[in-house]
């Protein structure tokens, strides 16, 4: 018998309830939907709605379920409407008429906006704790390469000169933003719904203070209306989760090319590659392939849960029944991506001679030779002329900017003297680039500390 019959005298169409069940879904949030039901019967009992003994009993059956669930005594019963129903269900069957007493002062609409709230709640600190250990083995990589001289791009050509730590370092930058946004939406979900009962809360005197702080929320929320049917947080966390990916996939893309015979700038260890059924001398980066691939799943299912919410009238709607499933894809894909990656980038090897030989060969030196002329008193739009005239003129004999002779600068100016040579060294044009947030040894370094520092205090906030 379904717990919500009486109203409704005929059994539910069979094809209508596995179309309405969500238990397959909403299952892995038993832990969450028992501890909300302790806090809410421990509130009814301070608050007199229940006897202590009805609290007795309703508080040992729960805790005896949920021991009974994770160690295997109890299976869910996938044929019940969703979890809160299984658990009530298992409840009563336990102990009889006092299980019926839980659900008073409580509808399941607030009860599901509670499970979700809960369960995302430490979802998020385990996918920031991925960040954080994320954004630490980037750093250590970081800080064996900021002597490493890569080419930088811009459009995928060779621009100018940087370290392969400046360019690692700007995904910290990014994982850091990310950390930030999902401490941000930690903060503004975290607000407890229980006690708004089904839209308009109830005429028991319950305490919704108790329960969220009982529960480990700030404060309850301040609407019962807007309680049951925002999902604004899942919204905000599954866009967090798709600018994660994006950062991912962005980094997968460059690790593709590096690893490809044309760059060759990192080798990815064996344990995160695969090989190919038919040519034995691939090593395929699938990995960095697939986080590229869930990022469109990811960005797929904010999508969708945007179109479910966008016409929805208040309260609560069975539409919003569609937001776990897509939110739960998307929290166990970035949950994934995110150790893959961390393994992935802890055991490449970097080659550094690879790399600065691509930065010796693309001209990428060539707005220090304009620099260089603007410092002998030429404006800087004439020394950029003329650095394109010589730039083609050394592609024309095959010859580096610094392989063309002096003889052959003072045929396009006569302000080259012998030190343009020094200006032009890459190690030189780095090591000059100095200004804050530039690639720099010395600025890179002070990148990498400050930025410890500040996820130190983000740890912090965090905890």
């Amino acid at each position: 018998m379904k717990m919500w019959t009486g109203r409704l005298k005929n059994n539910t169409n069979k094809i209508a309830d596995d179309f309405n069940s969500s238990i397959q879904v909403d299952c892995r949030m038993y832990r969450e939907d028992i501890k909300g039901s302790l806090a809410h019967s421990k509130m009814l009992k301070e608050c007199d709605i229940i006897s202590e003994e009805d609290f007795e009993k309703i508080s040992s059956g729960l805790k005896n379920i949920l021991e009974d669930i994770e160690n295997g005594k109890l299976e869910i019963n996938y044929k019940a409407e969703d979890i809160h129903m299984f658990i009530e269900e298992e409840l009563t069957n336990r102990i009889g008429d006092y299980g019926k007493k839980l659900h008073t002062a409580r509808s399941r609409n607030d009860q599901v906006a509670l499970d979700i709230k809960m369960y995302i709640k430490k979802e998020i600190k385990n996918i920031l704790n991925l960040l954080f250990d994320f954004n630490n083995a980037l750093i250590n990589l970081s800080k064996e390469n900021t002597d490493t001289i890569m080419p930088g791009y811009t459009h995928l050509q060779v621009a100018q000169p940087i370290t392969f730590a400046h360019h690692i370092m700007s995904y910290v930058q990014m994982f850091t933003r990310d950390i930030k946004r999902l401490i941000d939406c930690y903060n503004r979900m975290d607000e407890c719904p229980l006690g708004a009962c089904a839209l308009a809360t109830t005429t028991y005197p319950i305490d919704r203070f108790f329960t969220a702080k009982e529960l480990g929320f700030q404060k309850p929320t301040k609407n019962s209306l807007d309680s049951v049917s925002d999902r604004d947080y899942i919204m905000e966390l599954n866009f967090d989760l798709s600018m994660i990916m994006t950062h991912l996939s962005r980094l997968s893309e460059e690790v593709i090319l590096w690893s490809s015979q044309e760059f060759k700038f990192i080798e990815l260890d064996d344990a995160f590659s695969t090989g190919s059924s038919i040519m034995p001398q691939k090593k395929n980066p699938d990995m960095a392939e697939l986080v590229r691939g869930k990022t469109g799943r990811v960005i797929g299912n904010l999508n969708a849960g945007l179109i479910m919410l966008k016409g929805l009238p208040l309260a609560y709607n069975k539409d919003m029944q569609e937001d776990k499933e897509n939110i739960f894809d998307s929290i166990d894909n970035t949950n994934m991506s995110l150790e893959v990656f961390i393994g992935m980038m802890k055991t490449l090897k970097v080659n550094k001679e690879n790399m600065r030989k691509k930065a010796e060969k693309g001209y990428i030196n060539a707005t220090d030779c304009a620099d260089y002329l603007v410092k002998k008193g030429l404006a800087f739009r004439d020394a950029y002329r003329i650095t394109g005239e010589i730039v083609s003129f050394g592609i024309e004999e095959e010859k580096s900017l610094t392989e063309i002779s002096l003889d052959e600068y003072k045929k396009f100016s006569p302000k080259f003297e012998v030190d343009v040579y020094k200006y032009i060294d890459l190690d030189y044009s780095l090591e000059q680039r100095k200004v804050y947030g530039g690639p720099s040894k010395e600025s890179v370094e002070k990148q990498i500390d400050e930025t410890i520092e500040e996820l130190k205090k983000l740890k912090i906030i965090l905890q």
